[in-house]
C-alpha cells in the first residue's frame, strides 16, 4: 500500500495514475458509470420537488428580504434583510444556478429550470460561463495548461505553472478576487490569457465585452439603483449598502467553497501528456484525484451548492447535486478497493491550505504538498443502548 501523505510528482511511481495497471483503470471507469446510470434511472418526483421547492424558497426569502430593506433606514431592519438577501443570493449561485447551467435538472424537460433558458443573478452570462467551465474545466479538470480554472490565469496556485514577476502581488489580487469574485468569474470567461497571447481575434473578444456589459449593466441597475430607489430618498443609501453587503458577502462564500474545492494539498494536477487520449477509467480518476470535498452538516452543503461534495461533482458534474451525498459511500468503496484517495477536509483546514498555497507560490520555486493516503473505511462505532445493572453484569434493557 502507498505510504500516507507521500509527495507524488506526476512520474513518481505510486502515483495513483500510473500505478493501477489498464485493467484496474477499466474497471474503475465501468464502476464509476454505473453509479451514475443508476441514479440516472432512479430520478423521478422526489428529485423534481427538491429543485422546485428550493427555487420558490429563494424566491420567497428574496422577495421577502427586498421588502424588509425598504425599510432599511432602521437598523434591525436592515441587518434582517441584509442577511436574508445574502442567504439568497447564496442559494441562488451555488445551489441553484450553478446546478441548473450543468444541466443536472434537463432531464425534467421544465423549460423554467433548464441550463438552455436559465439565466442566473451574476455578473456572468450563462452561455460564456457554460463554456469555460462546463466545457474547459471539467473536460481538463487540473490539467497545467488546460484548465483556465488553475488560478484563474491570474495567480499560480500550483508548483507547474512558471513563475513570473507579476505573482508577486497574488496575495493581494487574491482578496480582490474574493471581494470581487463574480466579476473576475466574468472577465476570467474571455480568455484572457488567448487575448495576451494573441491568439483570440478582438471580434471576438468585443462581443464578450458586449455580453459582460449587458450581464453586468443588469445587475448594476438592479442591485445598485432600482431596489434602492424603492426605499425612498431617505433609505436609498442604506439599502445600496445592503445590497453590495449582500453581493460581497456572496462572493466572499463561493470563493472560499470553489477554492477550497480545488486548490487545497490533497489535489493533484496532471500534465497535458497525461490527459492525452485518456480513457473513461482514467478521466474518472483524474477528476477523483483533482478534486477535494469540505467536511460539514447538511446545511453546510446545501449553502454550499453541494460543492463540498467536489469530487462527486467533478465524477457527475450533470448528476442532482441533491444526490452527491447519497452516492458519497458508493465512491469511498471504489476508492478503497483500488487504494485510491478520497480527498477531503473541515473547512478551515482546507481554507487555511488554499491560502498557504496561494502566499508561497507568489514567490520562485515551491514543491508538491504531501498529498492524501489511500481511503480506509472507519471501524464502525458500535454504540450500545441502555443497560440494566445485576448481579452477573449489565445486561440490555432493550434486548
Amino acid at each position: 500500500m502507498p505510504s500516507a501523505n507521500a509527495t507524488y510528482t506526476s512520474d513518481h511511481p505510486n502515483h495513483p495514475l500510473h500505478r493501477l495497471t489498464p485493467e484496474q483503470i477499466d474497471e474503475i471507469g465501468v464502476a464509476f458509470q454505473a453509479i451514475h446510470d443508476e441514479v440516472r434511472a432512479d430520478l423521478g418526483d422526489r428529485d423534481a420537488e427538491y429543485i422546485r421547492s428550493l427555487i420558490q424558497f429563494h424566491r420567497r426569502l428574496g422577495a421577502l428580504s427586498r421588502i424588509v430593506l425598504m425599510a432599511s433606514r432602521y437598523p434591525p431592519a436592515w441587518l434582517l434583510g441584509t442577511t436574508g438577501l445574502s442567504v439568497a443570493k447564496i442559494l441562488e449561485n451555488m445551489e441553484i444556478g450553478h446546478n441548473v447551467l450543468h444541466g443536472q435538472w434537463d432531464w425534467m424537460n421544465d423549460p423554467n429550470i433548464h441550463s438552455s433558458t436559465w439565466d442566473w443573478d451574476t455578473a456572468s452570462t450563462s452561455a460564456s460561463w457554460k463554456h469555460s467551465h462546463n466545457y474547459l474545466h471539467h473536460t481538463y479538470t487540473n490539467v497545467v495548461g488546460k484548465d483556465k480554472d488553475v488560478g484563474y490565469e491570474i495567480m499560480r496556485v500550483d508548483p507547474k505553472q512558471d513563475w513570473e514577476p507579476r505573482f508577486l502581488a497574488q496575495p493581494v489580487v487574491n482578496v480582490l478576487l474574493m471581494l470581487l469574485f463574480e466579476w473576475g468569474v466574468a472577465f476570467h470567461d474571455m480568455d484572457i490569457e488567448a487575448i495576451r497571447k494573441g491568439e483570440k481575434p478582438i471580434s471576438a473578444l468585443k462581443e464578450d465585452l458586449k455580453g459582460v456589459a449587458y450581464k453586468g449593466g443588469r445587475q448594476i441597475i438592479k442591485d445598485y439603483i432600482a431596489f434602492p430607489a424603492l426605499s425612498g430618498r431617505k433609505g436609498f443609501k442604506k439599502t445600496l449598502y445592503a445590497n453590495i453587503t449582500a453581493n460581497l458577502v456572496r462572493n466572499v462564500w463561493s470563493n472560499a467553497i470553489i477554492f477550497c474545492g480545488h486548490f487545497p494539498d490533497q489535489a493533484y494536477t496532471f500534465t497535458e501528456e497525461e490527459a492525452a487520449d485518456e480513457s473513461q477509467g482514467a478521466w474518472y480518476i483524474r477528476q477523483l484525484l483533482g478534486a477535494a470535498n469540505i467536511d460539514g452538516s447538511d446545511t453546510f452543503h446545501l449553502m454550499s451548492g453541494n460543492l463540498s461534495y467536489q469530487v462527486e461533482h467533478h465524477l457527475f458534474p450533470d448528476m442532482p447535486s441533491s444526490r452527491y451525498k447519497e452516492i458519497a459511500p458508493k465512491v469511498k468503496a471504489i476508492c478503497e478497493k483500488y487504494e485510491l484517495p478520497y480527498n477531503t477536509g473541515p473547512f478551515l483546514q482546507q481554507w487555511l491550505m488554499v491560502q498557504r498555497t496561494i502566499l508561497r507560490l507568489a514567490f520562485p520555486g515551491g514543491e508538491p504538498r504531501p498529498k492524501s493516503p489511500p481511503y480506509v473505511a472507519p471501524p464502525e462505532v458500535h454504540k450500545p443502548g441502555p443497560v440494566v445493572h445485576s448481579v452477573a453484569g449489565p445486561i440490555p434493557a432493550f434486548p
